[in-house]
């Protein structure tokens, strides 16, 4: 059976995963938008010894890519010490976003970026690479810049099994990705999906807007969303408005 779950809040992420029946939960380690250092929760102890299965999410500020020195340096320390507070958590990886260039740059410097950086960090746990929705710079946002970043971050990587793959449903739709067999596109880049973000979308197809919404109520079919989980054949976290996610993996549970 797949394991099934949602990104919570931090303060709790035990007592949270209970009250939505879940078997997997995603938390920020502190402040999504901040540079400050990872803040390991007050119930570290019991995360570790529990059965629910912990993936972390970096801060959104990260940006690896860019030819900034003053935002690449910060992000790859801050990304570096995410990483190893997350595998001092037993978490199954650290998901974070691909970055962006200003619209002059090179896009080689991107990729060149994302290899330096895998070629300097060890990897306790997998980093899983996340598509996102919006930006014409943007690293992760169309498969053809995807297999490219891929190429790079593999032929660097001290450990490419460490490389990993989060597809977001509602990151494609709004990205402009056909979700129409676009596992199967996935797999021939990355050959591996390691992790579903399960979202429908508040926008239009290709519109570019990263807002999340509850299964079924957003602009996506709820079948290609299903079909999308049952072919990735990876764990599913639901990035869903809270007051809904429990009503979320209860539907997955029962379609999939």
């Amino acid at each position: 059976m797949v394991r099934i779950g949602a990104h919570v809040d931090q303060d709790d992420p035990l007592a949270h995963a209970a009250a939505r029946d879940a078997d997997v939960v995603q938390f920020f380690l502190g402040d999504p938008q901040g540079w400050k250092g990872p803040v390991m929760p007050a119930s570290a102890d019991a995360i570790r010894d529990s059965e629910v299965d912990v993936y972390i999410h970096a801060p959104y500020l990260i940006n690896v890519a860019t030819a900034n020195n003053r935002i690449r340096m910060p992000s790859r320390k801050l990304l570096e010490g995410q990483l190893k507070a997350a595998a001092s958590l037993g978490a199954k990886g650290l998901i974070v976003h691909g970055g962006h260039l200003n619209k002059d740059d090179d896009p080689q410097i991107g990729f060149d970026n994302w290899r330096k950086v895998f070629e300097r960090m060890d990897c306790p746990i997998p980093v899983l690479i996340e598509n996102t929705a919006g930006g014409g710079n943007a690293m992760t946002r169309r498969l053809d810049t995807i297999a490219r970043l891929w190429d790079a971050a593999t032929a660097g990587a001290q450990d490419p099994s460490k490389i990993g793959f989060c597809l977001d449903t509602c990151h494609a739709h709004a990205g402009g990705e056909d979700l129409i067999g676009i596992v199967d596109r996935v797999l021939a880049i990355t050959g591996r999906i390691d992790l579903i973000h399960c979202n429908d979308s508040r926008d239009s197809f290709d519109s570019g807007a990263d807002r999340h919404t509850n299964l079924g109520t957003g602009q996506i079919d709820p079948d290609q969303i299903l079909t999308i989980c049952r072919t990735a054949n990876a764990p599913i976290v639901v990035e869903t408005p809270s007051e809904g996610q429990a009503d979320d993996i209860a539907f997955l549970r029962k379609h999939l």
